[in-house]
């Protein structure tokens, strides 16, 4: 009993994870229909400056997650600006484009920093255990899970419930019509883009809780899986960015430990999560939702 409470709750942490990468991800493309292959890079972008500025800027944990969130933020609005913009029409060259900028902020951290992963400052407040029937689960697990109800609360808040949220709606249907009526939909892209960069950003500030580390690279291993949760969830949609994040975290859980028990080669977890991916399009070509919600 305690190994499974263990487990589930190891894997809702990395759920928790692969949502804050793919809520930004699942906007960006849902609303803006912009395939950002960068998104992993803004990740380690917020990953990097939050252990800079817990370590050489001396900040306190928060206040460095703060700083990486909001760096992060940055990095993200200046993508949209002088990379995105001018390539709204032009959706091979955004791939280009932004493939070639996931692979450069990689590049430029490791010559920075090196390509060695770097220990994650932890307060002594979340590096502690506490029990859960039966079982000892790492604090950090429930820090990933709040923060991630949090952005996914925002987010449908921004969405459903403010101005600019609605005019990104309706600039998606028809942004001819939104811009003849004197909104400037660009402003509303780009805030778009600056809240999913700050969403990829605080998963990267938190995946060192996680993984006790951070590396140059770490952003666009979970890109990968962040893709695999929009497709699932349905593109555009937050909601079912949610629920995938929860499926696709519990079962590369457990297939893991049963590849550790015996039960399995090596590499089951990523293999486990490719096969739900196949069997939820057979079932539901447009994934959990398909839909913008």
């Amino acid at each position: 009993m305690d190994t499974v409470v263990l487990l589930t709750c190891t894997g809702l942490g990395l759920g928790a994870l692969y949502f804050l990468v793919a809520s930004g991800l699942s906007l960006i493309f849902g609303l803006m229909d912009v395939l950002n292959f960068a998104h992993g890079a803004l990740l380690s972008v917020g990953a990097y400056a939050t252990w800079w500025a817990g370590t050489e800027g001396g900040m306190s944990f928060w206040l460095a997650v703060v700083f990486g969130t909001g760096v992060g933020t940055v990095a993200a609005v200046l993508l949209e600006l002088l990379l995105i913009r001018p390539l709204y029409s032009r959706p091979r060259d955004q791939i280009l484009a932004t493939v070639g900028v996931g692979l450069a902020l990689p590049a430029l951290l490791m010559g920075i920093w090196g390509a060695d992963s770097r220990p994650f400052p932890q307060p002594a407040a979340l590096s502690g255990t506490v029990g859960l029937f039966g079982a000892i689960v790492p604090v950090n697990r429930f820090v990933l899970l709040a923060a991630a109800g949090l952005v996914l609360v925002a987010l449908r808040l921004f969405l459903d419930r403010t101005r600019y949220g609605l005019v990104v709606r309706a600039g998606v249907e028809d942004r001819a019509m939104v811009t003849a009526l004197g909104i400037d939909v660009r402003r509303a892209f780009t805030l778009v883009f600056a809240i999913g960069g700050a969403a990829a950003a605080l998963g990267g500030a938190l995946s060192g809780l996680y993984f006790g580390s951070i590396h140059p690279g770490q952003g666009t291993s979970l890109l990968v899986f962040a893709f695999v949760v929009v497709v699932m969830g349905g593109m555009g949609s937050v909601t079912g960015a949610a629920v995938a994040s929860v499926a696709v975290g519990l079962v590369q859980q457990f297939a893991n430990y049963a590849a550790s028990a015996g039960l399995g080669a090596a590499g089951l977890g990523d293999l486990s999560v490719v096969v739900l991916l196949a069997v939820l399009l057979l079932i539901r070509p447009r994934g959990l939702t398909g839909r913008l919600a």
